[in-house]
């Protein structure tokens, strides 16, 4: 388990540090030898956080991968430039023309338009798969499945994996897995001990934590590390040291921020129960969301990101929902210390192994660090404004 005091002194190595508190910002393109020996040495350990060529990585790269490393496990952190290069990266690294990869169906967009548009092209098969699956998956495998992709909670509907089972089944048939974890941010979901081989987070989200940078991570197993490493090396994969300073000053703050996102998403989804407008809550720590009983085993808290589902409405009563919110804003992203509030009348359109059975909207929210009880009156005005417009329609 993370506690507080890991978050506050992971990647504090004195090496890094040199005797200041935060590793410093170190900018480098061309690292410079005096003697043949110590190139040679540094080439022979490029991949081994030795100074070499700045796109390998600076102290201040190394100390944040040692921070993701001491916080989420595994063997060794590929950083970046977003959580998208991420996801796209670790898949590249690992599959050729010809292989089958299992994608869940709930997956990040970006996500299944890099397997239906890009992975295509290039004589990689994907399938979809219920995210509730289990042990049903093992009928999906196939000769060539070099890998199931996971993603738990899953974007916009939250269902939570049964990431052992599914990981125990990839196992016995030879295929590795990954698994986003940015929901838990690395901290309230341990991927390595529940089988995951290469975890994957946008660190733009709750590690950055302020809406300022973008940053993707990639840690694996130390059998997959070595490959993931000079793969993503290999694409061009690097990151700028500011943006990394930042992620590690992100860091410093995670475990106080998860908590307080938590505790104050808990009471609007609760406040939300309540309420005539709301069908469904769809936040992993409710018993109506898919895969509760997956968060209460395995996950140790929850963040401000949920969704739910309106008893009724259409696209024109949730604009004027929207369109007058005070506190929560529209934006494609979460994790900042800002609310944020997103619609959506088509879910359906996302999915293709699974059936999105409600009829009316679903609204996800980023509960940020404003007062619980203006988000709360700043919803309830919008659900005047929904059934205001409602009522003019009929």
């Amino acid at each position: 388990m993370i506690n507080d005091t890991k978050i506050v002194n992971a990647g504090r190595k004195s090496k890094w540090t040199r005797g200041v508190v935060n590793p410093p910002v170190e900018r480098a393109s061309t690292v410079v030898f005096n003697t043949v020996k110590e190139m040679n040495h540094a080439t022979a350990n490029r991949g081994n956080q030795v100074l070499f060529y700045g796109r390998r990585g600076t102290s201040t790269a190394f100390a944040f991968a040692d921070a993701m490393t001491d916080l989420e496990g595994g063997a060794g952190c590929a950083i970046y430039p977003s959580g998208t290069a991420a996801i796209t990266n670790a898949i590249l690294s690992f599959v050729k023309t010809g292989d089958h990869i299992l994608m869940v169906d709930t997956a990040y967009e970006p996500t299944r338009d890099f397997c239906d548009k890009i992975l295509v092209n290039i004589g990689v098969e994907t399938t979809y798969y219920d995210p509730t699956i289990g042990r049903d998956i093992d009928g999906l495998i196939k000769e060539n499945t070099r890998l199931i992709f996971l993603e738990s909670p899953g974007s916009i509907t939250m269902e939570v994996q049964d990431v052992p089972v599914i990981a125990e089944v990839a196992h016995q048939h030879g295929c590795m897995v990954m698994l986003d974890n940015t929901w838990a941010a690395g901290v309230n979901f341990q991927p390595f001990d529940y089988g995951v081989d290469i975890s994957i987070q946008a660190a733009t989200k709750y590690i950055v934590g302020h809406s300022d940078v973008m940053l993707g991570t990639a840690i694996a197993t130390q059998e997959y590390w070595p490959q993931l490493r000079e793969n993503s090396y290999l694409m061009g994969q690097c990151t700028s040291p500011d943006d990394l300073y930042l992620a590690m000053r992100g860091i410093r703050t995670l475990g106080v921020r998860l908590k307080q996102h938590q505790i104050s998403a808990l009471k609007v989804a609760n406040w939300l129960a309540t309420r005539e407008e709301v069908d469904v809550i769809l936040h992993p720590a409710f018993e109506s969301c898919p895969g509760h009983e997956y968060f209460k085993r395995d996950f140790t808290g929850a963040n401000g990101l949920f969704s739910f589902v309106l008893t009724r409405g259409d696209k024109q009563s949730l604009n004027a929902l929207l369109d007058g919110m005070e506190h929560f804003k529209m934006g494609y992203s979460w994790g900042g210390f800002e609310s944020l509030i997103l619609g959506n009348t088509n879910v359906g359109r996302l999915r293709t192994a699974t059936k999105w059975n409600y009829e009316y909207p679903l609204i996800r929210l980023h509960i940020g660090l404003e007062d619980v009880d203006d988000l709360i009156a700043d919803l309830a005005r919008g659900f005047d404004r929904l059934n205001t417009a409602l009522e003019n329609k009929s």
